[in-house]
């Protein structure tokens, strides 16, 4: 059950999927994991016609206008997550060394070893 459980210092509630939150000074978590998140209030202005088509929807799919705003959102601005997760796992290992390249922490220990004190010092 998702709790609403306090506005933080920069006015956006912080939410809670589990109901353990207002007690994690008091006793031990009963729940194996607490999710938090921010969300931030706003305030959309719609003409009748879109408002009377989102709460007919809404409705019809037992849910509030307030998510179906935000799944259309995400769609809209965020893209298909299965699209998001392919591009991740596109990226993973891209950054991965050339063929041939030194060992970074070889490079680094043999720059510790150099002689930078002994060139400084000599001027």
């Amino acid at each position: 059950m998702a709790v609403r459980a306090r506005r933080s210092p920069r006015g956006a509630a912080v939410d809670c999927t589990c109901s353990a939150l207002h007690r994690l000074l008091a006793a031990p978590v009963q729940s194996p994991r607490c999710i938090l998140y921010i969300v931030r209030r706003t305030q959309l202005y719609l003409d009748q016609d879109l408002w009377n088509t989102l709460h007919a929807r809404a409705r019809s799919q037992r849910t509030t206008v307030s998510e179906l705003v935000r799944v259309a959102a995400r769609e809209r601005y965020l893209g298909n997550r299965d699209e998001r997760v392919k591009a991740m796992q596109a990226f993973v290992g891209s950054r991965a060394p050339a063929p041939g390249a030194p060992d970074t922490a070889d490079v680094v220990r043999e720059l510790r070893r150099g002689n930078r004190i002994d060139r400084l010092t000599a001027k």
